[in-house]
């Protein structure tokens, strides 16, 4: 074989230099694609929720995580999506709904899109259900605003009653949340402490559960000063809506006092049909009719705490307490060493701790429909 010239030498090399350099490539490439987040599931139509989200895959229910929150409120309710990321939705993926009473603005949209894989919706409130009650007048309200001003935090906010008859009465009719089955509400600027190591949804299904909480704080009297009075003519009214059974003792003792307790519906899980069934639609309405979301100032907790109450027995009725939560005010991390081992908690996240109320919810227990109505006839000794 004739021996090699050095420009054939030349172009070989240039060649297994070249191949190396396309190897090299290709490897980086492949390596580098790992650390490269997948592509986030972009928000769609809202005709196409019950295709898209809503559907089980995967062995998940018909659930999200749904929040009532502003455009201002960004950086808020991102602290608290990568925190529930982090904490529980990366292994599992439901959806989140953002709700507001304005349209969302690109940065919002944005903002929430770079940061969760999970799929992402946004939607309006219809003037329908955001507004106020037909049962009240203008003058009024502003008569009640002006009053209760200073007597109690939010005594003036008009927006803010808006937002305690929408949770009450009209989250869950949203076209968005139509083919859900459960809801996990979440707000701006909380925290949540510990790693959910399991699917809350399932077990709220798996267990025949309905409504799931995390704290239990009382009432400001002077918020709602008529509730339980409004509340004892609805049950007179409507004994059929009532079970066998109930946890009425819970928010309302045995002289017909209400205790005021109730679950703090910041963090609330909850099985829709519930709030979507004739005896709380009949509530809710009773409730809307009286005026006291705007002439007090009733909150959605208050009403849903006595709803769940008078309508569901104790154990349909669960304390998430290995759910590190706190919002603005009150925090909650568990104290039994095989939950707190996965939670990091500040020193003062005790509150349930020293609630009253969780230990009423420990103490009482269901009573009969015709011990229900005999509370409910007795006159309110508040």
């Amino acid at each position: 074989m004739a021996p090699l010239t050095s420009h054939f030498k030349r172009a070989l090399v240039a060649f297994v230099a070249l191949l190396g350099m396309l190897t090299l490539y290709k490897y980086s490439r492949d390596a580098s694609a790992d650390l490269v987040a997948p592509p986030r599931s972009l928000p769609i139509d809202v005709d196409e929720i019950g295709r898209n989200a809503t559907i089980p895959n995967n062995g998940l229910q018909r659930a999200a995580m749904v929040a009532l929150v502003r455009n201002s409120e960004l950086q808020g309710i991102r602290s608290t999506v990568r925190q529930l990321d982090d904490r529980f939705n990366n292994k599992y993926g439901y959806p989140y709904i953002f709700l507001n009473d304005e349209d969302f603005t690109e940065e919002f949209k944005e903002g929430i899109r770079t940061l969760t894989t999970a799929p992402v919706y946004f939607g309006k409130l219809s003037t329908e259900h955001w507004g106020l009650s037909p049962y009240v007048t203008e003058e009024k309200v502003q008569e009640a605003l002006k009053y209760n001003q200073n007597r109690y935090m939010y005594g003036g906010s008009y927006s803010y009653r808006l937002m305690c008859r929408y949770q009450s009465g009209f989250v869950y009719k949203h076209e968005l949340l139509k083919d859900l089955d459960y809801y996990w509400r979440i707000e701006p600027d909380v925290n949540y402490y510990c790693d959910i190591p399991y699917d809350p949804f399932k077990y709220m299904k798996d267990n025949k559960l309905i409504y799931g909480f995390t704290i239990t704080p009382m009432e400001k009297l002077e918020t709602v000063e008529t509730l339980w009075e409004t509340t004892r003519k609805w049950m007179i009214a409507n004994p059929d809506y009532l079970q066998d059974k109930s946890f009425i003792h819970w928010v309302v003792n045995e002289k017909s006092v209400y205790t005021r307790c109730h679950f703090w519906s910041n963090f609330e899980i909850v099985d829709l049909s519930f709030y979507r069934s004739e005896a709380y639609e009949s509530y809710f309405q009773h409730l809307d009719r009286a005026g006291g979301f705007f002439y007090e100032r009733w909150g959605d907790a208050p009403v849903h705490s006595m709803a769940a109450s008078i309508l569901l027995r104790k154990e349909q009725i669960h304390w998430f307490e290995d759910i590190g939560y706190r919002h603005p005010g009150i925090g909650h991390c568990p104290t039994k060493p095989e939950m707190a081992v996965r939670c990091v908690c500040p020193e003062n996240a005790n509150y349930m701790q020293r609630s009253v109320c969780k230990r009423r919810y420990g103490e009482v227990n269901n009573i009969y429909k015709h011990q229900a109505l005999e509370l409910a006839e007795m006159p309110d000794k508040q």
